[in-house]
């Protein structure tokens, strides 16, 4: 029995040794943890879209096409009153939908209302002249508002999103090569390159 588990432990050794496994369990930890950490913040911010991509220029000069921006979800609408502070208020970017838009709208409220027990904003791009033909918005439709952003990193999402099929094909071919590479020189083979390198350079 004792020799039967041996051999299983020196042959699950053998395999975890192997460098595509070692990849693989790499690939899947840093797959969890991105999960993880997305679903942390969904939860800590309140809101299902805590991460957002902007998609057009009409908050420049403040938020480009592909900022990423942070969004906190504002406290459940029910519980807010007139004076609440916990509602946005005139001069914060906020996102929202818009029945009959795809993508949520990312604009600025510049002026806000409570009337039969809701909240109702007009909001405006800030590059725009006019406020949005679709004010006021209600509560309803609110996801939350911008508290962070971080310039040029939505623009993957943006490119993932607007042309689906050409990046799946760039991951496929950036995993192809990768796999080429690592069958064309095996670690083994770059280590002895690198030790023969430094023998080398020490001459």
């Amino acid at each position: 029995m004792g020799e039967k588990l041996a051999s299983q432990k020196s042959k699950l050794g053998r395999i975890l040794k192997n460098d595509y496994v070692q990849t693989a369990i790499l690939g899947l930890i840093v797959l969890v943890s991105v999960f993880a950490f997305f679903y942390g913040l969904q939860t800590a911010l309140r809101t299902e879209y805590p991460l957002f991509a902007v998609a057009s220029g009409s908050m420049e000069p403040t938020l480009y096409r592909g900022d990423l921006i942070l969004v906190q979800g504002v406290l459940d609408f029910s519980q807010l009153n007139a004076d609440d502070m916990n509602a946005p208020v005139p001069g914060e970017i906020i996102v929202f939908r818009v029945p009959g838009q795809p993508d949520p709208i990312v604009h600025r409220a510049v002026a806000r209302e409570y009337r039969n027990n809701h909240w109702y904003f007009d909001t405006k791009g800030d590059a725009n002249l006019n406020i949005d033909y679709w004010s006021p918005v209600s509560q309803d439709y609110i996801i939350g508002k911008v508290v962070g952003k971080a310039p040029w990193l939505g623009n993957f999402s943006l490119f993932m999103r607007e042309h689906p099929f050409e990046g799946v094909l760039l991951i496929a071919i950036a995993i192809a090569v990768s796999i080429f590479v690592d069958f064309s020189f095996p670690r083994k083979k770059k280590r002895e390159i690198t030790m023969e390198a430094l023998k080398q350079f020490q001459t």
